[in-house]
């Protein structure tokens, strides 16, 4: 049987969600870097400590999921089923499950916080250190698995690979967001774009690009 979250976890959700709420109106009228955690505090009703207990870095008011995705993509990798490749695992993890910004609403939320990123350094600055522990968990990951010795570069290559499809799927998804782009449309892109990327990948990367002589 399901059960539904008690008092406290439902008033846990509603505090974090008025914060991030108060924090992405601030950052979409001001920037991110203009607006301090004491004044997302004041406009959510809260204390400057309790926007810290939710939220541990000012970025994350923004990239809270980033480290929860992170943590999901390594494991479908790690956790794969007999037989099936990283690289199939990593694909099939990134393939959108449902309709991207499927409403209006999604679409909006989307593209402010798409927009709030863009203008922000120390936002891009956070998406990229992320992608930089990615890689690093991952080769280690695929070190682990090949048996790779000391000082094989194969799994770094192949990590930075994968992280490099996901990060090239992330620059897509953001351009077409901040056009106005969403819903099915937006999804079928996606999803042709991962699999021309991958199909890449699965081939291997010779002959691509082809020298301007032999096109």
């Amino acid at each position: 049987m399901m059960t539904q979250p008690g008092l406290r976890e439902r008033k846990k959700v509603r505090t974090r969600d008025a914060i991030r709420t108060a924090a992405l109106a601030l950052f979409a009228k001001h920037g991110f870097e203009k607006v301090t955690v004491a004044q997302v505090a004041d406009r959510a009703d809260v204390s400057e400590a309790t926007v810290f207990n939710y939220f541990p870095t000012k970025e994350e008011l923004v990239l809270s999921r980033l480290e929860d995705f992170r943590a999901e993509m390594l494991a479908a990798v790690r956790d794969r089923a007999d037989g099936v490749s990283a690289t199939t695992a990593f694909r099939d993890f990134l393939m959108p499950r449902r309709p991207i910004a499927g409403s209006a609403d999604e679409l909006d939320r989307l593209r402010t916080v798409n927009r709030i990123i863009t203008g922000s350094p120390a936002l891009l600055a956070r998406e990229r250190l992320v992608d930089d522990h990615s890689t690093a968990e991952l080769a280690g990951l695929l070190a682990t698995e090949s048996r790779a010795p000391a000082g094989d570069v194969r799994p770094w290559v192949v990590a930075h690979a994968l992280v490099g499809a996901h990060r090239s799927l992330i620059l897509f998804t953001r351009a077409q967001v901040l056009d106005g782009v969403g819903g099915p449309l937006l999804t079928r892109r996606v999803r042709a774009q991962a699999t021309r990327a991958f199909a890449l990948l699965d081939q291997g990367l010779a002959g691509y690009p082809r020298s301007a002589s032999t096109r």
